[in-house]
């Protein structure tokens, strides 16, 4: 390279990956949101721990409920990616494989997440909606309606159970559920789904 190319090169600003930018600050955001809340997490914080510029997160998500309300989104896809598009008949191997996995330190970003009030009134809304949204998708595998408040009972109940479980086995060192694997959990797992989604 010559010198010429070598000044270039120093004076050409590089082009942004807009996508990796993106994916840059979800993965800091969901860091950040979940050791710290919602509320204590500054937009500053996010953009420094994702080594960008701060208005980027505008840019891409509109302001700080923005960027939070797609972390949450990604977190929906990621359970639904191992739950939420099985048949009922594979619905118990799907929960056991999204709660037996690799995490064994603590449970998994996206159902902290999940599971965690923000402290702020809109962010809360958000996160409920999308439960609600899931919920509303394992009803309606079992040929439930979004007007079907018995079946979406249900399927809540199947949500919490499984939230429950992820807990205990990572919180409590409870024995033997906390060294459980994913082939020991689908036979209970089994039976309380079927015991509560499948039609009577």
């Amino acid at each position: 390279m010559t010198d010429l190319e070598d000044e270039r090169a120093a004076t050409t600003p590089r082009r942004r990956d807009a996508a990796k930018t993106r994916q840059l600050l979800l993965d800091a955001a969901l860091q950040r949101f979940t050791r710290d809340g919602y509320s204590a997490t500054t937009v500053r914080d996010i953009a420094d721990d994702a080594g960008v510029n701060v208005a980027l997160i505008s840019r891409y998500f509109k302001s700080k409920e923005g960027l939070f309300e797609a972390c949450l989104t990604s977190s929906v896809d990621e359970v639904k990616r191992t739950t939420g598009d099985s048949p009922l008949s594979r619905t118990p191997e799907a929960i056991a494989r999204q709660i037996a996995g690799p995490c064994t330190k603590g449970l998994p970003h996206h159902l902290v997440l999940l599971l965690r009030s923000s402290g702020d009134e809109g962010a809360d809304r958000i996160r409920l909606n999308l439960l609600r949204s899931y919920a509303e998708r394992l009803a309606a595998a079992v040929g439930g309606s979004a007007d079907d408040e018995g079946m979406l009972l249900r399927a809540q109940v199947v949500l919490a159970a499984a939230a429950g479980i992820a807990l205990l086995r990572t919180k409590s060192g409870l024995e033997p559920l906390a060294s459980a694997t994913e082939e020991d959990l689908v036979p209970p797992l089994r039976d309380l789904v079927d015991a509560l989604l499948k039609p009577h």
